[in-house]
């Protein structure tokens, strides 16, 4: 399915999201391309967006709506290491699309807290992983979350791309990036209902690209 096909299905289930159509095809392509460079993602968010930020990296490190069975030249490999357990990693595994959730490493978001400021968690964290061709996805309902802006500049400091799923205003973040979707919501229930069938068409577009 083409990534045309899948924002056309995503206005129809959700029309007020019309109004993002242009930034969520943008926003698809900018993965795209980021993974046809070899990069990676890096996902942030607080509350229930960092929930969000786990849920999009389930959808992308394994399958999702297709199967991703491994390439022919690794199953000899694996297959060869091990004629036991090879066979068995060959049809268990499946290709995955590196991301990364920051919030989820309690250690080092702790360190960082205690020793450098709970603003910087995001910031340090892409400071350590980033670099120029990956592309950092920020989810702020409000689009004004200190540790979130402070992650965006940090970025784009490494010249990495920024997507942002943000509420109606955009915020401070909406400057920051690259591509930002403002769904049309305010209050932050809302624009979290928003949120989920965005990147569930998102990770479809890129899924469907690679596999």
């Amino acid at each position: 399915m083409k990534s045309e096909d899948i924002l056309k299905d995503l206005i129809q289930r959700y029309p007020p999201l019309n109004t993002c159509r242009e930034s969520i095809y943008a926003a698809g392509s900018t993965l795209i391309d980021c993974y046809n460079k070899d990069g990676k993602l890096l996902v942030c968010g607080n509350g229930g967006s960092a929930s969000d930020s786990d849920h999009i990296v389930g959808e992308l490190m394994k399958s999702f709506s297709k199967k991703r069975p491994l390439a022919d030249e690794l199953v000899k490999k694996l297959e060869g290491i091990s004629p036991v357990k090879g066979p068995k990693l060959a049809a268990k595994l499946e290709r995955g699309l590196p991301a990364i959730a920051l919030h989820a490493h309690g250690g080092l978001v702790s360190a960082i807290s205690n020793d450098i400021g709970g603003d910087y968690i995001y910031a340090q964290q892409v400071l350590g992983y980033g670099k120029k061709n990956d592309v950092l996805w920020v989810i702020t309902t409000s689009g004004n979350s200190v540790n979130v802006l402070e992650a965006c500049i940090t970025a784009k400091a490494l010249g990495m791309k920024i997507i942002g799923l943000l509420g109606e205003s955009g915020g401070e973040a909406k400057s920051l990036c690259d591509v930002a979707i403002c769904v049309p919501a305010t209050s932050t229930a809302k624009v979290q209902e928003y949120h989920l069938p965005v990147y569930h068409a998102l990770c479809i577009m890129v899924e469907e690209t690679f596999f």
